[in-house]
């Protein structure tokens, strides 16, 4: 395995793992996401995301999907806080067709005015999905308790800020933010490097631009309960506030999460499933960028155990300052091995990739072992001080 980081005359940054196995991932990403948007044009990154496979002045949408599906590969994308990303993955052998597709669906879209209008109702149903489904309804509103708006929205914004977005909002967003001076080539296979940089000093960009700098994200502490027909649990949710993920901190927070809701040997999965008996799901997961970080618990359980669940999750979560140096040392093997096995797949260390780029630095990704071995008990203890804690209850 080699890596290689190359930043170009125009700002676009290309990172290139090469490995052995025929199958290579490649990945174009913008560093443009919700975190970006106002509460008017909040979904607007999201539904530039689904407009790039709808054509391109070469390309159909069919056309787009079946040249990398034709070949066995795999082609998605998806949009976060902070970046819009599209990867695809196939035999390495044919890099340059996911390249050129990629490339072409990033840079050159279209955005055909009867796709637009469509797309934006397919949003919505999407939207109308996640508030029917009550586990990813509480986390969606955890956000909101955590954060003010904009950024508490959820990522795919509303109905009626996605029916609001016109073809002139999505074309000027996407001329803004899709250059690149804003942009991330990652290319994980067996490939070379010098055949990348061929592929891309051939290709026409319109316009260099330039990066944008992201606004700080106002937090709050935020309580609310709801109840809804037709459902047989209450869905509890659990937020705290943790380091960013450009701090140093954050490797502490991926060891504290780890040891505190990530798997059947969690503190959170012996105390509140195995021992009491109390849910069927508990879980912790994290949440980081570069201008915010938080912890989120989620647990089932019985309307009549809520306040229960929620003292008990908040107890284990203050129990985290006693850890011991020996549960430190066996959760640092944990958080490296699970990192090890992730890596396995081109794809999973081509997103950490990107994402440490964001962060920082891609090279951080080298250096994820040395990081979290220098996480100390202190380290631990400090997050486990915080007394401040947001909550979300969807109840029968």
């Amino acid at each position: 395995m080699k890596f290689t980081k190359k930043i170009l005359k125009n700002g676009l940054v290309v990172l290139h793992e090469k490995r052995d196995v025929p199958v290579t991932t490649v990945v174009l990403a913008s560093r443009f996401g919700a975190a970006y948007e106002n509460e008017k044009e909040k979904g607007v990154s999201h539904v530039i995301e689904h407009m790039c496979f709808k054509g391109t002045k070469k390309r159909n949408a069919e056309q787009i999907s079946s040249e990398i599906e034709n070949l066995g590969g795999i082609l998605n994308a998806f949009t976060h806080e902070e970046i819009t990303l599209y990867h695809a993955k196939l035999p390495s052998k044919n890099m340059n067709v996911a390249l050129d597709v990629l490339f072409d669906i990033y840079f050159n879209s279209v955005f055909p005015d009867t796709e637009v209008e469509k797309e934006k109702k397919v949003i919505c149903e999407e939207i109308k999905m996640r508030k029917d489904n009550p586990r990813i309804y509480v986390c969606d509103k955890l956000k909101q308790n955590l954060f003010e708006k904009p950024f508490g929205i959820n990522i795919a914004g509303d109905e009626k800020s996605v029916m609001g977005l016109t073809k002139q909002d999505l074309v000027s967003k996407h001329k803004k933010f899709y250059c690149p001076a804003n942009s991330i080539l990652c290319v994980v296979g067996d490939n070379d490097i010098k055949d990348i940089l061929k592929f891309v000093e051939k290709f026409e960009f319109s316009e260099s631009g330039k990066r944008e700098s992201l606004s700080d994200v106002k937090k709050i502490n935020l309580c609310s309960e709801e109840k809804r027909a037709g459902v047989e649990q209450a869905n509890v949710c659990i937020g705290f506030h943790f380091p960013v993920g450009s701090s140093s901190e954050r490797y502490a927070a991926e060891i504290f999460n780890s040891i505190f809701g990530d798997g059947m040997s969690s503190k959170l999965f012996l105390e509140v499933r195995e021992k009491r008996g109390l849910v069927y799901a508990v879980k912790s997961e994290l949440d980081l960028g570069t201008k915010y970080g938080y912890l989120l618990i989620y647990a089932g359980t019985d309307s009549s155990k809520v306040k229960d669940v929620i003292k008990i999750c908040v107890e284990e979560f203050k129990k985290m300052g006693e850890l011991s140096e020996k549960e430190l040392d066996v959760a640092k093997k944990k958080v490296i091995g699970d990192r090890t096995v992730g890596s396995e797949g081109s794809e999973e260390s081509a997103l950490n990739i990107v994402l440490e780029e964001i962060m920082e630095d891609a090279k951080d990704y080298y250096r994820f072992s040395e990081k979290v071995n220098s996480v100390s008990l202190n380290d631990i203890r400090a997050l486990a001080d915080n007394k401040k804690y947001s909550y979300v209850v969807l109840s029968p």
